[in-house]
């Protein structure tokens, strides 16, 4: 798919997903009536305003009531624009970023030749990728916005940039579905490169270093006595002397121990979640190099980015089905989870894409394309 097709629908759904997330921000609103706890109970409310928070202009309810910004003089105009201002660049990042990502995906995954289902996830996946890097941009406004940005910012930054929530999860998937129905339009009368076949042993290969770097993240780094040190291994009194809620949201993918307090077969059956998410990861690249119309390192790191992310909500989704709580907390806590974990996903599926694409090289596929095709 040329870019001058793409270019159609990457807005559509860039626009959308703004429109959507915009929305939802507004709804916070509601949730402050005094109604609201007759159609939910209280729980739930309090679980729904955590998601809709972050993409909430509403200044009042989000900057601090605790007396250490002035309510009602000059100082607290300050801090609400500040707060407006990070707002305003987080719904444009995310129109960006998910318009960027979006452009690479429909270039390199069009909606044709079997590819659509593929397509379709992708851009799913892209859309709380697209959310986590809008958050992480305009953090630093929303932190001023509190009074106190120099007070722990690290800390502070790590618990913006985990504040995305299950929200953009359903919003992608909305834009996901509307996006490839305009890019199946677009598509109508062009010549879309076919499917090539890629060498099982190398796209198996490649398949398994890609994996092996993610599991990196999910059987070693979130092992639980791993994760303390890389949480508590910085101290010191200094201005950035706290990255470890920082390296947290970045580098962990779950949180897991030994069954030393539970029995064997109830930690077997929490671990079947990280089992799946390793198996939609090794799948999803054994099948990446041949939907791709060409197998570049942008585009494999955005597919790694995409894959990850999926398995990655596969396994909060198992891990809900196998947990009692939602009885006692609401069917809203079934969702609380979903959206959580983006920024390692983001940062362990940008290297196993290169890593995979550098052993499918290394293997022998040096992705040949159709003589009577060129590349637009």
């Amino acid at each position: 798919m040329t870019y001058r097709r793409a270019v159609i629908p990457a807005p559509v759904g860039g626009l959308l997903i703004t429109l959507l997330l915009w929305w939802a921000g507004t709804s916070a609103q509601a949730l402050q009536l005094r109604g609201s706890t007759s159609v939910f109970d209280v729980d739930s409310v309090n679980e729904l305003r955590r998601w809709l928070m972050p993409w909430s202009y509403d200044s009042a309810v989000a900057l601090p009531s605790d007396g250490s910004v002035d309510a009602g003089t000059g100082g607290d105009t300050g801090y609400a624009g500040l707060y407006s201002t990070g707002m305003q660049i987080r719904f444009v990042a995310v129109f960006a970023f998910f318009l960027a990502g979006t452009l690479l995906l429909l270039r390199r995954i069009p909606p044709a030749r079997g590819r659509t289902p593929a397509t379709l996830l992708a851009l799913w996946a892209w859309g709380p990728v697209s959310a986590t890097l809008a958050v992480t941009v305009s953090a630093p406004w929303l932190i001023a916005s509190r009074g106190h940005g120099s007070y722990r910012v690290l800390p502070q930054l790590a618990g913006v940039i985990a504040s995305s929530g299950p929200v953009p999860v359903f919003a992608g998937l909305l834009t996901a579905l509307l996006t490839v129905l305009v890019a199946r339009v677009s598509t109508k009368g062009a010549e879309a490169l076919p499917r090539r076949d890629v060498p099982t042993r190398a796209a198996r290969l490649a398949a398994s270093v890609g994996t092996a770097v993610v599991a990196l993240s999910l059987v070693v780094l979130s092992y639980q006595s791993v994760a303390a040190w890389i949480q508590t291994s910085f101290s010191g009194a200094s201005l950035l002397s706290e990255p470890g809620d920082l390296l947290r949201q970045w580098l962990l993918l779950g949180a897991w121990t030994g069954p030393a307090t539970t029995s064997l077969g109830h930690w077997l059956l929490y671990r079947a979640a990280d089992v799946l998410l390793l198996a939609v990861v090794w799948w999803s690249l054994r099948l990446l190099p041949g939907l791709l119309t060409r197998t570049t390192v942008p585009a494999m790191a955005v597919g790694a980015v995409c894959a990850t992310v999926l398995g990655l909500l596969a396994s909060q989704v198992l891990h809900r089905a196998v947990d009692d709580t939602a009885a006692v907390w609401g069917p809203v806590h079934v969702f609380s989870t979903l959206g959580t974990g983006v920024p390692a996903a983001l940062t362990f599926g940008v290297t196993a894409g290169p890593a995979a694409l550098a052993t499918l090289r290394l293997a022998g596929d040096r992705d040949p394309l159709p003589s009577s095709v060129v590349p637009a």
